[in-house]
């Protein structure tokens, strides 16, 4: 059951938290050892979308290993991040149009050309986290509550 792997009340946090424009630490794995930086994020249903640049450090080094970590707000999580591509992409057209509108304090500032092919879409699926919220720890399992709503919506 989807709800003993992420309770509804964990699920209305992470809603209110990150579901807009929030600032989280985005953790990967490096030849050097991790790297951690500071990244505009914005959560929906069990991942975090990040725009950036295909060519930065943090995208070549998920494309090597794409174990992350990421903190922010009395949360922590692991996942697996990924480039989507282009944020012009057809398939990438929907969530483009909302991060525009998330980001839109910055989004049209100067810094991203949406024309250029290296601008794209970071996925941080989650795997597991935990979350605190007025003294109630949430161990949430991202990844059993995905499968569990997979399995739900196959039938």
């Amino acid at each position: 059951m989807m709800a003993d792997h992420f309770p509804q009340a964990a699920r209305e946090v992470m809603e209110d938290r990150f579901g807009r424009d929030t600032v989280l630490s985005l953790a990967t794995v490096g030849e050097g050892g991790p790297a951690v930086r500071l990244v505009n994020a914005y959560y929906e249903d069990g991942a975090f979308y990040v725009i950036t640049h295909a060519l930065s450090g943090k995208v070549r080094q998920i494309e090597r290993d794409p174990a992350v970590a990421v903190c922010g707000e009395w949360f922590t999580a692991r996942g697996r991040g990924e480039n989507l591509g282009w944020l012009g992409r057809e398939e990438n057209a929907a969530l483009a149009a909302r991060l525009c509108r998330v980001f839109a304090d910055w989004y049209q500032n100067g810094h991203l050309d949406e024309g250029d092919p290296n601008s794209c879409i970071l996925c941080i699926r989650l795997d597991s986290g935990v979350l605190m919220s007025h003294g109630t720890r949430y161990d949430i399992d991202f990844a059993a509550a995905r499968a569990a709503k997979e399995r739900g919506s196959k039938r």
